[in-house]
């Protein structure tokens, strides 16, 4: 029949997919800031608080894949 809102949310997965809170993880232990990460089909997309932090992470983007574990393509963006 019809499902309440709460049904259905009930049994939806909220917890942040895994090779974004790897991303996520590397970052903050390896230089002491937090950034943003969206997941999308093909790409992920971290967004940072700075140029410097970005520019440092694109020396790291192999090591970012490796972490995450996923094919997808990692674009860096200064927020």
């Amino acid at each position: 029949m019809t499902d309440s809102l709460f049904d259905i949310l009930s049994q939806k997965d909220f917890s942040e997919p895994a090779e974004i809170a790897a991303i996520k993880r590397y970052v903050k232990e390896n230089f002491q800031a937090a950034v943003e990460v969206k997941s999308y089909e093909r790409d992920i997309i971290v967004t940072t608080p700075s140029a410097a932090l970005t520019n440092t992470l694109r020396f790291h983007l192999k090591q970012l894949k490796q972490v995450a574990q996923t094919d997808k393509r990692i674009a860096l963006r200064t927020r």
